[in-house]
């Protein structure tokens, strides 16, 4: 037997099955009328934002980083919610148009954006996050050709690192931002070539859990900000500080201490250098928002047993929860929270694999799990899925298509 990972804390049953947004999970795959189906809620998401701004300095603001969730509802919802939308393609441009936001407020990283991109940007006034000194160079050709001030931030490639992150986007060498030491020349260059310095962006690392190791790295990243801003004679006007914030997916893994991480901001930000003190100050966060908020709910179609051990066999899969299969990132499989959502007040009686349909071993949600006896037609349901469910697994896989998406 392997344990699953803890549910959200906040889930209950109605009428012993999983409710969602105040109904039973039944109600929604009815009301769509299909599985799979990721439901999302808006409570919880408003609820997320409401005690994240309570354990956080009053200024700090937040931003969402859309490639967590693109879902067009579960976007609009947020998109009142934050005070600025972070993307890293054109297509979430596209995105963030259709939801009629201020595009002021729209920040653009990632390694690679094409010159399309970079003039759609510069021609609707999002910032750029410059990812390297040539990326600087076509900014302010195409800005120039388009007779429009760019607004131009640079991604800093910090000499450290969030440890204990899931995935390091910081320290050493890096296909993202501009290494910290060549940072000061660019600031200056760019300010001479005439944009409007947004200021700096600097994001490490993301899924930390020890509020010790986030401390750690916002600090760093403070002092990194204002030593590149003095180097440079500037002042910053804005600093993106990452976000890194994790949620717990995996047995053992316990929440980040918010409290814990605000009142180290708080103190940092007392005594904050010249370079920093006007500057607007930011949290880039995606999963940590919505990740929690949102259950993957797919349906057992078959049961069997090989060679001994129980096999529930799902209408969905990994083409719609790469992460939960074990195939988004992590080197050893562990099982994600998972529980049958027709039976969720039900005591786990049998040890059982809950795979999905497709044609591969690697398609599997839980491994030998300790779960109430399930039968096929019951629905099995998979927490943590808000965050890179639907907008980070190939739904076209083995032409099964997309799951149902819904904001409840």
């Amino acid at each position: 037997m392997k344990p699953l990972g803890p549910i959200p804390a906040g889930y209950e049953a109605i009428d012993g099955e999983l409710a969602i947004g105040g109904a039973p999970a039944s109600h929604w795959v009815e009301a769509i009328g299909r599985t799979p189906l990721f439901v999302y809620s808006r409570d919880r998401i408003a609820q997320r934002f409401a005690d994240l701004r309570a354990a956080m300095p009053d200024r700090l603001k937040i931003n969402y980083a859309i490639k967590a969730n693109s879902f067009a509802p579960l976007l609009k919802f947020v998109s009142t919610l934050a005070d600025g939308l972070d993307i890293a393609s054109g297509g979430e441009l596209d995105m963030v148009r259709a939801v009629d936001f201020d595009l002021s407020r729209v920040s653009f990283a990632g390694p690679g954006k094409r010159d399309s991109e970079l003039e759609a940007a510069i021609g609707s006034g999002v910032t750029l996050n410059l990812e390297s000194e040539s990326e600087a160079e076509r900014a302010l050709a195409i800005a120039e050709r388009l007779g429009k001030t760019p607004s131009l931030a640079i991604r800093v490639n910090p000499d450290f690192e969030l440890k204990g992150s899931g995935m390091k986007m910081g320290g050493g060498p890096k296909p993202f931002g501009i290494d910290a030491e060549r940072v000061p020349a660019l600031i200056r260059s760019i300010i001479g070539a005439g944009c409007d310095f947004r200021g700096l962006h600097i994001f490490t690392g993301s899924q930390a859990l020890s509020a010790e190791a986030v401390i750690d790295m916002q600090a760093k990243v403070l002092d990194c900000a204002d030593r590149l801003a003095s180097e440079a004679g500037v002042n910053l006007p804005k600093l993106n500080m990452g976000g890194g914030f994790g949620i717990p997916y995996f047995p053992g893994d316990k929440p980040l201490d918010i409290a814990a991480v605000g009142h180290a901001l708080d103190r940092r930000f007392a005594e904050l250098p010249d370079t920093l003190a006007g500057a607007e100050l930011f949290l880039e966060l995606g999963r940590y928002l919505v990740g929690e908020a949102g259950v993957y709910l797919t349906r057992i179609v078959d049961r069997k047993e090989s060679y001994g051990e129980t096999y529930l066999v799902t209408d969905g899969g990994l083409h719609h929860q790469l992460a939960a299969s074990g195939n988004f990132g992590t080197v050893v499989r562990r099982n994600y929270p998972v529980a049958i959502a027709s039976r969720f007040d039900a005591e786990a009686e049998e040890t059982a694999n809950v795979v999905g349909c497709l044609c591969t071993p690697l398609d599997r949600l839980a491994d030998k799990a300790h779960l109430p006896r399930a039968e096929v037609g019951d629905l099995v349901a998979v927490f943590c899925a808000g965050a890179y469910g639907a907008s980070a697994s190939p739904s076209a896989f083995l032409g099964q298509g997309p799951a149902e998406e819904m904001l409840v």
